[in-house]
């Protein structure tokens, strides 16, 4: 039979090259492909399917949308269900935690909220230059390219990428202090370093292998920029959502950020929809100054407000704080003493990484894990982290399942 894929799609495909097989259909958390064979999804669309494939819940509130032939496609118009979503959002995820934000829906992906946080940050301030860390992952066009540190994606632009300043992390070497290094910058006349619009971070660095931010570090953070006057955006577009056992990331330490980006899992059904969120006080765009044809896609703002519901009916956050505890002591006690030394295991909610320090050797595991029917993908430095990201609705015999998988591959590959 003729690969149409391999013919005529382009070069650029990757997960597909990772797990070679042709999928059919899913539900919750198992895929199945066009052989009837079923596999464990770890991967969850990138973080964008966090009630699992198919919810039924949201799947029941998108087809009575549809069927009762609910505006599709509308830009920025107001619709009922656009207004029902910011209602819903306002007082039932912003006002408990004592947020106040206004709400942007830039266009259909991540990059599109980050571009625009960008825009704004720099509109307000009318200073250029951004801070982000090394490390970090916030989308693949120019602006937010410019944001992410992976060498192999940031060589793809043709073109520099300019106005942002990289700043390591905490123990980017021993000992390293990354507050009281970006302290310095600001108050040294000869840094050579510009004071910044603004400071991008993820608060889980996903992408850039599962580096957890302390509380402290992010409070610390928080007080910089209240210091000199520079706006503190998190890039939830990943860890947001509940994932790591709250809906906001951040809510664990306490902090208000200036602008928060989400995208992913917002839409409750892995349809693409973003947003901004920014403190009224710095909603300075004009009409029309950020803009996208896509920007108004109504089913996903129909499946955003079901995935809400669905998150508080279910008590999604407190599952995650319990599921946590079921996979850390599952890595610690089964899989840890299996690591050589200077490998690790580290993570948060239902993000987790083991490093292996090692592309090579991690990238084995995977293709083993896959052999077993277990879909688990790569982060970090040189691919060298198995990134465990299961949907946060998985039950916990699949969950463990899914892991003793990851146990067994790694004991046949770090013995061979």
């Amino acid at each position: 039979m003729e690969d149409v894929f391999t013919k005529y799609e382009s070069n650029v495909r990757s997960y597909c090259r990772k797990w070679p097989v042709e999928f059919v259909s899913a539900k919750g958390s198992l895929m199945m492909d066009k052989d009837g064979n079923f596999y464990i999804d770890f991967f969850d669309g990138a973080g964008a399917l966090n009630y699992g494939h198919n919810n039924d819940y949201i799947k029941a509130k998108l087809i009575e949308y549809l069927e009762s032939n609910g505006i599709v496609h509308s830009l920025d118009m107001h619709t009922k269900a656009k207004r029902e979503l910011i209602k819903f959002f306002e007082k039932k995820i912003l006002e408990p935690r004592g947020l106040e934000y206004k709400m942007m829906f830039p266009g259909p992906t991540g990059t599109n909220a980050v571009e625009s946080a960008l825009k704004l940050a720099r509109k307000v301030t009318g200073r250029p230059n951004v801070w982000a860390l090394m490390g970090a992952f916030h989308g693949m066009t120019q602006g937010s390219l410019s944001l992410t540190t992976e060498s192999a994606a940031r060589a793809g632009a043709g073109v520099p990428l300019n106005y942002v300043t990289h700043i390591p992390t905490d123990n980017y070497i021993p000992g390293f202090n990354s507050i009281a290094y970006m302290r310095q910058i600001l108050k040294d006349d000869h840094s050579g370093i510009e004071k910044p619009a603004a400071i991008i971070i993820e608060t889980v660095q996903a992408e850039g292998g599962i580096n957890v931010l302390s509380n402290e570090f992010l409070q610390n953070l928080r007080a910089l920029c209240d210091e000199f006057g520079i706006l503190l955006i998190v890039d939830d577009i990943q860890v947001g959502c509940a994932r790591t056992g709250n809906f906001f990331s951040f809510e664990r330490a306490g902090i208000k950020p200036d602008m928060v980006v989400l995208s992913k899992s917002i839409s409750g059904y892995g349809f693409p929809m973003s947003l901004l969120l920014m403190k009224p006080e710095i909603d300075v765009f004009k009409p029309g100054e950020h803009n996208g044809t896509f920007r108004g896609f109504q089913p996903a703002m129909v499946t955003a407000k079901a995935g809400l519901e669905f998150m508080l009916n279910n008590n999604i956050e407190a599952e995650v704080k319990r599921k946590e505890k079921l996979l850390a002591e599952y890595l610690e006690k089964e899989i840890r003493p299996l690591l050589r030394p200077g490998m690790d295991i580290r993570g948060l909610g239902l993000i987790w990484g083991i490093d292996f320090k090692n592309g090579k050797l991690s990238r084995k595991v995977l293709d083993e894990c896959f052999k077993e029917r277990l879909i688990v993908e790569l982060a970090g430095r040189d691919d060298s982290v198995l990134k465990i990201m299961p949907a946060l609705t998985i039950n916990d015999d699949l969950l463990l399942d899914g892991v003793e998988i990851i146990k067994d591959q790694t004991v046949k590959v770090l013995r061979r």
